[in-house]
């Protein structure tokens, strides 16, 4: 058995090598090269099969060695790991039977027929589609598509049937074990572009599987005699635990933190519009970003891309954007254009981290940026220079009145109350006061801690009424943006970091009342969500969604992963201070504790991941005919849980169950979080790069 045990830890290092390799394979070759030379192999389904007879005969020795019983604990472990048999299967018959396609549609001609993307042979179906009509609504008063329709007529062939049907994005034909979804359409909008898939079996057996598995996951929890339940009973949590090492520099926080307004510079005066009059201007109704939006949203959307800050020498946002809309010659010497990279800006000749829009012209009117945009041009500040880019040509648009619309005849106007809740939220800058306040507050209540050992009645009472107010706030602003944009709000990066701060916050405040240890914690790693945020608003905000993300199972996704990573979160800076407390003499006893308390949030915490990952798996399901396509974040989220899953298995881990080596484990294990996050969105981009 010893020996079976190594060969199961040696094929999922091996599988675990081979999904993070193979995402940058995609980066370098695409996913269609990607799937013939790794996903699509036979041996990388062999690779997986012997893992998982291994890790089932592991199990099955352990189920023998054991005393059946048919106690809940018992069977919900028998269903959990029986869940991934049936995924298994289910992702193998999808692989070998299943059939995937392209159909393409021309108003009033019929056809009975795919092209199959496996091998671009022709398949035949038992239904006839016909194309009535194509055609796309649009978001009010402008040219942002809000959902692509195609209305059709299918006939069964068989039974003689016949019946009317709208496919459009999240709305899919269903019949006879065909599905349909909207894929794309010819430019004259008299065609569509569906996908077809075929694979009853395969989607059934893997939603089974995902079912049992989050069933089983939720027994494990509730259940009264679960190892899960045993810990939280034990001895060790009946006492308060040490304080979370929380690295942060106050050197870090003062380079973000910037005063709101700049002193007026007196020594020459930039033509503009007086303060009243912007203020006037600020509830002006336009078009901006694909919806209706009052105009002080154009004006905070453009300083910040462009300057990267509140306000410009004491002017407010709408005094900058119609200066430069009114007077460009004068404000084209303003040196307002913010450029990160070192390196462009001494290749550009530019002193300081501002330049001015006639800097980046020469004499003779040439674009200096253009030399570097030549994609055989490879230098260091690419990025940057796509960046540098983007903000020259904002501030062309507003030059030349193509960066606002005025709202169309016809067009609903937004009401009052949305126009006063939009400029609130653009005027006060809640999400970087707040990180301010809970980076500043943490940070002191850690200092404190580590002194005295302990935070006494004043810390704490000054860290509940820190935390509970930032928590209000932050609840206010996710309303707000809820409100204005109409959606809930965890489409992009920046709410979604916004929901971890809120969820963090949470989970400080449920449990600090036993923990008092996680105030300074919760308030620190809530903040430092929140600088993210801050950080990641720089770019433009709300705007419509993209059609397919029009789906109610997108926000239990991403919520629920998001508060898995929150969890996981505690859970490192947990470790964190283990490893430092590991350094220290005696402290075998908080170690101990710190091992417990992590072992407890591992298990809500993976739970939560795998449930985030099978949600995400039907969503794409309904979205574009795939549960699992292999893009890149998936292939790192699936990383994330097996590894988290290992630190579940301590009883068959000798090496984990000392407590240091658990907690360097749990320590090393969040890199994996960073890139699902973080990492893939700006490395390795796929499906999942908007978030």
């Amino acid at each position: 058995m010893q020996t079976i045990r190594r060969i199961t830890a040696l094929l999922a290092i091996i599988i675990l090598i081979v999904l993070a390799y193979s995402t940058f394979v995609e980066q370098a070759h695409g996913s269609i090269y990607t799937y013939a030379h790794i996903y699509g192999t036979t041996w990388f389904f062999v690779m997986w099969a012997l893992m998982l007879l291994a890790s089932l005969t592991i199990y099955l020795h352990y189920v023998h060695k054991r005393q059946y019983s048919f106690r809940l604990s018992i069977i919900s472990q028998d269903i959990l790991h029986l869940s991934f048999v049936m995924i298994f299967i289910g992702a193998m018959v999808t692989h070998f039977f299943g059939m995937e396609g392209i159909i393409h549609l021309r108003e009033s001609k019929p056809e009975n027929s795919f092209q199959n993307k496996r091998d671009g042979s022709k398949q035949e179906m038992p239904i006839t589609l016909t194309l009535k009509k194509f055609h796309i609504d649009y978001n009010p008063g402008t040219q942002a598509p809000s959902n692509f329709i195609s209305n059709v007529v299918w006939h069964d062939t068989e039974s003689n049937i016949s019946s009317n049907a709208t496919i459009s994005m999240n709305n899919i034909l269903n019949t006879r074990g065909y599905r349909f979804y909207q894929s794309s359409f010819d430019n004259d909008h008299r065609g569509t572009i569906l996908t077809v898939n075929h694979d009853p079996w395969g989607i059934a057996i893997t939603y089974m599987g995902y079912l049992m598995a989050a069933i089983s996951m939720l027994l494990t929890i509730f259940s009264p005699k679960s190892t899960f339940r045993k810990l939280l009973a034990h001895p060790a949590m009946k006492k308060s635990l040490a304080v979370f090492l929380l690295l942060f520099s106050n050197i870090f926080l003062s380079s973000v933190v910037n005063s709101q307004y700049n002193t007026v510079n007196a020594a020459r005066q930039i033509p503009t519009i007086s303060i009243e009059k912007g203020k006037e201007l600020a509830r002006k109704q336009v078009i901006y970003n694909d919806r209706v939006t009052p105009f002080s949203t154009v004006a905070h959307d453009f300083l910040k891309k462009i300057y990267g800050k509140d306000s410009y020498k004491g002017l407010t946002a709408e005094q900058v954007l119609l200066g430069w809309m009114m007077r460009p010659d004068a404000w084209k010497a303003e040196k307002m254009i913010k450029i990160k990279n070192g390196e462009l800006r001494k290749d550009l000749g530019i002193e300081g981290k501002y330049a001015a829009m006639e800097d980046l012209f020469s004499a003779d009117g040439t674009y200096k940026i253009q030399k570097y945009i030549d994609p055989s041009i490879e230098i260091g500040a690419n990025k940057a220079v796509t960046e540098l880019d983007e903000k020259a040509g904002f501030i062309l648009l507003a030059v030349n009145g193509q960066l606002v619309k005025p709202i169309p005849s016809g067009i609903p106007h937004l009401s009052e109350s949305k126009v006063t809740a939009e400029i609130i939220y653009n005027t006060i800058p809640f999400t970087k006061i707040l990180f301010m306040v809970n980076l500043t507050v943490g940070f002191m209540l850690f200092i404190f801690l580590t002194v005295k050992g302990t935070l006494n009645r004043y810390a704490i009472i000054t860290g509940n009424i820190t935390l509970a107010i930032s928590l209000l706030a932050m609840s206010f602003v996710y309303a707000i943006r809820w409100y204005i944009s109409g959606r809930i709000p965890l489409a992009n990066g920046y709410e979604t970091m916004i929901f971890l701060s809120l969820t963090i916050m949470l989970i400080t405040i449920f449990l600090q009342h036993k923990l008092t240890f996680l105030l300074p914690f919760g308030l620190l790693l809530s903040g430092f969500t929140l600088l993210v945020s801050h950080l990641g608003q720089m770019n433009p905000q709300i705007s419509p969604l993209m059609p397919v993300l029009h789906s109610p199972l997108l926000s239990s996704h991403v919520s629920t992963i998001m508060i898995a990573y929150a969890l996981l979160a505690i859970i490192t800076f947990n470790s964190i201070y283990a490893i430092a407390l590991s350094m220290k003499k005696n402290k075998q006893r908080e170690i101990q504790q710190l091992y417990i308390f992590s072992s407890i949030l591992l298990y809500p915490a993976t739970f939560l991941l795998g449930i985030g990952i099978m949600l995400g798996a039907v969503w794409a399901n309904v979205s574009w005919g795939k549960y699992w396509s292999w893009d890149p974040k998936e292939t790192w989220a699936l990383i994330t849980f097996i590894i988290y899953a290992i630190a579940l298995h301590r009883k068959t881990i000798a090496f984990l169950q000392k407590p240091i080596n658990l907690h360097i484990f749990l320590f090393i294990a969040f890199t994996t979080v960073l890139m699902t996050y973080f990492g893939v969105n700006y490395f390795l981009g796929g499906m999942h790069s908007y978030a």
